[in-house]
């Protein structure tokens, strides 16, 4: 699936001005993140696993 098939979304933290934030999305196999500032520049995948154990520790 391309970046632009997904649903990308920022936390409700992240603020009105979007500067500083990343975005993910979920697809089938792995979270995927990237910068909000410059969605063309290449997103990073993240097993769904490692995800829950980051979140976890947040």
């Amino acid at each position: 699936m391309s970046a632009s098939e997904l649903a990308w979304f920022k936390s409700s933290y992240s603020g009105s001005e979007g500067d500083s934030c990343v975005e993910v999305a979920v697809d089938g196999r792995a979270v995927r993140v990237r910068d909000s500032k410059d969605v063309t520049r290449p997103d990073f995948a993240i097993g769904r696993d490692v995800w829950s154990r980051f979140v976890g520790e947040l």
